[in-house]
């Protein structure tokens, strides 16, 4: 699945980084700990978290995250959306907690195939 189709099925807004709408999913991660991020996400995976601030974005770009999904209809700080246009990378939101977010990607996981190998969620 595209970043660009996540958004349409789950209705997501994208604050910025459109660019990279078009990124193919591999996975997903949760987790609220950016170092537990940074140690356990893997590349193109969506970041599902609660945190706001541009660290997100940093992370993100470290890890070489497909997207960021803040949840609960939280916004992002002011320099996030700048970090997230600068570097390409969809930051999009929910109004859905964590815990809806991420037992719909669970429960769908649309992801390409159809036995779903390799396309996991995980949590920190």
């Amino acid at each position: 699945m595209k970043v660009s189709e996540l958004v349409k099925k789950y209705n997501l807004k994208v604050f910025a980084g459109h660019e990279g709408l078009e990124k193919e999913i591999k996975g997903c991660y949760v987790s609220d700990l950016l170092s537990d991020v940074m140690g356990n996400a893997a590349e193109n995976e969506v970041w599902i978290t609660l945190q706001t601030h541009q660290n997100v974005m940093a992370i993100a770009s470290l890890v070489d995250l497909a997207a960021v999904v803040l949840v609960k209809g939280l916004e992002p700080d002011k320099d996030t959306l700048a970090h997230s246009q600068e570097e390409g990378i969809p930051l999009l939101g929910t109004g859905l907690t964590t815990f809806q977010m991420a037992g719909k990607l669970y429960t769908d996981r649309d992801w390409g195939n159809d036995t779903n190998q390799g396309k996991t969620i995980k949590t920190g």
